[in-house]
C-alpha cells in the first residue's frame, strides 16, 4: 500500500499533465516522426515482504519487511511517431532500486537496520499513445533489467557493521510499466529544429520484480522525471487564397559539355625507395605456427633465395602508396636467413611475446628457429630464443579500453633481436637493415580523355558518348552517372597513331527529355619522359610523433644530402585506424612536420636555401593510408612518413 503523501503527490502530477493538456500550440512545421534524447528520474521504491538470509553464510537474527528508498534513474531514448495518435519508446538505462528498510529489534534487544543498493542496466521498449489536439500521452511496455550491483550494508547495536553483496539475486527480471506524459514545446513554432521539455510518471507493479530468487522480497516502484527530446520536422507552406497566375516557361537547362584531350608527354616517375624492414612476426590467435601471410620457402628455394631478388624488382604504383613494403617485408624471415648465410658471425635474439604467458611466447620464437636453422641451415647456437608476456614496447597500453582486440594482436609476436651491424638498419630504431627497391609510378589520368557534363548527376539519368573516326567508324562508351567520366586514350585510338575524331554525347534528363551535345578531340600517342627521385619512409612507434635519435641522424645523414637546390620534398604523414579521427589528424600531422623540421635544419647547415615543402597529415584516411588496417604488420606500416624528393630538372 502506497503512503498517503505518495499517492498525493501523484494524482498532483497527472492532474498538472491534464491540464497543460489543454493548451493548443499552432504549429507551422510537421511534427518529427524520429526524436532522440536522454531522461532522468528519481525512483521512489517499496520493498514488501520478508527477507532474512543476506547471504550464503549471514542470516540475520530478525527478518526484515517494509523498506522504502529514493534513488536515481538515467536514460537514452529514441521514439518513432509516425503519427501523433501513436508510436514505440525505447529508452536503455541505469536504473537503481534500492532502499532503506524499516529498523526492526534482534533477540539481544538490539537495533538492526539493513540498506540496500541494487543497480540494473534496463532495456524498456513501450507503445505510446497519443491525442490529435493534445501533448498528453500514455505508455505501457516491459521492462527486461539486467543487475549489475546487489550492495547492502547491514547495521546492529553492539555488533561490527555488515556490507557485502545480497546473494541468490535475480540475474533477469521481466516486468511491467505503464505511465503518462506531456510534451511541451521549448522550440518556436515555426523552427523545424524541435525541443521538447517531458515530464512523465510511470507505475512499475511488483509483478515479476522480486529481486531475489529466495524469500518473499517484491518491489514496487514509482517513478517521477523529466526527459529533453530533440526531432527535425519540415516547414509548412502557407496555403493562400487563389490568385490569377501567369504561367512562365521554365528555362531548359543548357548542358556543358567539355572534353580535355590527355597530355602530350605522359611523364613516369621511378622512385628509388628505401624500404624500412619491420623487424617482427605477429602469430595468429591459439596456434604457434608461422602464419601463411609470410613467403615460407623450402630448402631448395632458399638454397637460390638472394635478397637482392627484392631490391631489383620493378613494379607500377600509384603516386604517393609504396605497396610493395608488404611483399619486402613479408619476406623478412628470408631476408634474415639470407643475411646469416651470408654473414656468419652474426647471431640474433628471438623475442617472443604472448598474453597467454611465457611458454606460448617461446613457442613462438622457436617456431621461427626451426625455420632458420632447417630451411637456411644457420647453426642454432646462433639464435637464441625467450619468452614475455608483453613485448617492448607494447601496443597495449596499461588502462587502455578501446580497440583492444587489435592492439592484443600486435602485442602477440616475435621480436627479431640483434647487434650484428650487418643486419640492423641505418635507419635505427629497432628496425632491421633496410631493403632498396624502385618503384614505377604514374598519373593515370595523364593518358585519358576526360569528358565532363555539368550537372550530369543532379539532372540527368545517365549519359554516354559515341566516338567516330575520320572513317565513320563509330566506338560507345557509358552510359555514365557521374559529372565526368575518363577514357584511356590507347581504347579509342586502337592500332593508330594519330586521329580527328567528332564526339557526341547523348543523355537523358530526369523528366525523360533527350539532350545531344556535340564537340571534336585529336589524340596522337604520347610521349614518354621518365624522371628520377628518391623515397624513404619512417614508421613509428604507437601513438608516436616525436622522431627517435637514430631517426634525427638517418634523416640528417642521409636523406637531407640527397636534396639539391631547386628540388621538391613532399612529406605525407599517415596513422593507423586506431583513436579519433581528429586525434589521429594532428598525430599525422606532427610526424611531417617534425621530419620536415629536421630535413631543414640539416638543408640550412649546407648552405641550400632553395627546397620546397608539401607536407600534410592525413590521419587515418583510408583513402590515402598506404595499406589496408586488417592486419598488424599493416597497421604498424601506416604509422608512417613517406617522403618523396624530386630534383630540380
Amino acid at each position: 500500500m502506497l503512503p498517503i503523501n505518495k499517492i498525493i503527490q501523484t494524482l498532483a502530477i497527472c492532474f498538472l499533465m491534464v491540464t497543460l493538456s489543454l493548451v493548443k500550440v499552432q504549429a507551422q512545421t510537421t511534427q518529427p516522426i524520429w526524436w532522440y534524447g536522454f531522461s532522468g528520474a528519481a525512483n521512489i521504491n517499496f520493498f514488501d515482504g520478508t527477507t532474512q538470509r543476506l547471504t550464503n553464510s549471514l542470516i540475520v537474527p530478525t527478518a526484515f519487511h517494509k523498506g522504502t528508498g529514493i534513488k536515481p534513474y538515467g536514460s537514452i531514448l529514441l521514439e518513432y511517431r509516425p503519427v501523433k495518435t501513436w508510436g514505440i519508446m525505447l529508452n536503455a538505462a541505469y536504473d537503481v532500486r534500492g532502499a532503506k528498510f524499516d529498523n526492526v529489534e534482534a533477540p539481544c534487544n538490539c537495533p538492526a537496520t539493513l540498506k540496500t543498493d541494487l543497480s540494473y542496466i534496463a532495456i524498456e521498449p513501450s507503445l505510446r499513445l497519443g491525442f490529435n489536439k493534445s501533448s498528453l500521452y500514455f505508455f505501457a511496455g516491459p521492462r527486461v533489467a539486467f543487475n549489475m550491483g546487489k550492495d547492502f550494508n547491514y547495521t546492529q547495536l553492539r555488533q561490527p557493521n555488515t556490507t557485502g553483496e545480497l546473494s541468490a539475486m535475480q540475474s533477469t527480471i521481466v516486468s511491467g510499466q505503464v505511465g503518462a506524459g506531456f510534451d511541451i514545446m521549448l522550440s518556436a513554432a515555426n523552427n523545424p529544429s524541435k525541443v521538447t521539455l517531458s515530464p512523465f510518471a510511470s507505475f512499475h507493479p511488483y509483478f515479476g520484480q522480486e529481486p531475489r530468487t529466495i524469500e518473499s522480497l517484491s518491489l514496487t516502484t514509482v517513478r517521477i522525471g523529466v526527459a529533453l527530446k530533440f526531432g527535425k520536422g519540415h516547414k509548412i507552406i502557407a496555403k493562400e487564397a487563389p490568385v490569377a497566375v501567369i504561367v512562365v516557361p521554365v528555362p531548359v537547362h543548357e548542358f556543358t559539355f567539355i572534353v580535355h584531350e590527355p597530355k602530350r608527354t605522359r611523364v613516369r616517375l621511378e622512385v628509388s625507395e628505401t624500404v624500412p624492414l619491420l623487424s617482427a612476426v605477429f602469430f595468429d590467435d591459439g596456434s604457434a605456427a608461422i602464419p601463411s601471410r609470410y613467403t615460407l620457402l623450402t630448402k631448395d628455394q632458399a638454397d637460390g633465395f638472394k635478397e637482392d631478388q627484392l631490391q631489383n624488382q620493378q613494379t607500377e604504383g600509384m603516386p604517393g602508396r609504396s605497396a610493395d613494403q608488404l611483399i619486402v617485408y613479408r619476406n623478412i624471415l628470408n631476408i634474415v636467413g639470407d643475411r646469416m648465410r651470408s654473414n656468419p658471425g652474426s647471431t640474433i635474439t628471438l623475442d617472443g611475446a604472448s598474453a597467454k604467458g611465457p611458454k606460448e611466447a617461446k613457442e613462438f620464437a622457436e617456431s621461427i628457429k626451426r625455420y632458420l636453422v632447417n630451411v637456411y641451415g644457420i647453426s642454432g647456437s646462433r639464435i637464441a630464443t625467450r619468452g614475455h608476456i608483453k613485448p617492448v614496447p607494447p601496443s597495449e597500453q596499461p588502462g587502455g579500453t578501446k580497440e583492444l582486440a587489435m592492439l592484443r594482436a600486435e602485442d602477440r609476436r616475435v621480436d627479431i633481436v640483434s647487434t650484428s651491424p650487418e643486419l640492423l638498419s641505418e635507419v635505427g630504431g629497432g628496425m632491421m637493415k633496410s631493403v632498396h627497391m624502385t618503384d614505377t609510378q604514374s598519373d593515370p589520368r595523364d593518358s585519358q580523355v576526360i569528358f565532363g557534363v555539368d550537372s550530369a548527376k543532379q539532372l540527368l539519368k545517365s549519359w554516354s558518348i559515341d566516338v567516330a573516326d575520320a572513317r565513320g567508324t563509330v566506338q560507345h562508351y557509358g552510359p555514365f552517372t557521374s559529372d565526368e567520366a575518363g577514357i584511356q586514350q590507347a581504347s579509342i585510338l586502337g592500332a593508330g597513331q594519330e586521329g580527328n575524331y567528332k564526339v557526341t554525347m547523348h543523355g537523358e534528363t530526369n523528366n525523360g527529355k533527350l539532350v545531344t551535345k556535340e564537340s571534336t578531340l585529336h589524340l596522337a600517342r604520347q610521349d614518354e619522359v621518365l624522371e628520377k627521385g628518391f623515397r624513404y619512409s619512417i614508421v613509428f612507434g604507437f601513438d608516436k610523433s616525436t622522431t627517435i635519435a637514430s631517426y634525427n641522424r638517418f634523416l640528417t645523414n642521409v636523406v637531407a644530402p640527397l636534396i639539391a637546390d631547386g628540388s621538391t620534398v613532399t612529406i605525407h604523414g599517415h596513422t593507423d585506424i586506431i583513436g579519433g579521427e581528429e586525434y589521429n589528424q594532428k598525430l599525422s600531422e606532427s610526424r611531417a612536420r617534425e621530419a620536415q623540421r629536421i630535413i631543414e635544419s640539416a638543408l640550412a647547415r649546407s648552405g641550400k636555401t632553395d627546397v620546397k615543402f608539401n607536407t600534410s597529415g592525413y590521419g587515418k584516411d583510408p583513402g590515402h593510408a598506404p595499406f589496408e588496417n586488417n592486419l598488424p604488420e599493416e597497421r604498424f606500416y601506416n604509422r608512417t612518413v613517406i617522403i618523396d624528393i624530386v630534383p630540380v630538372k
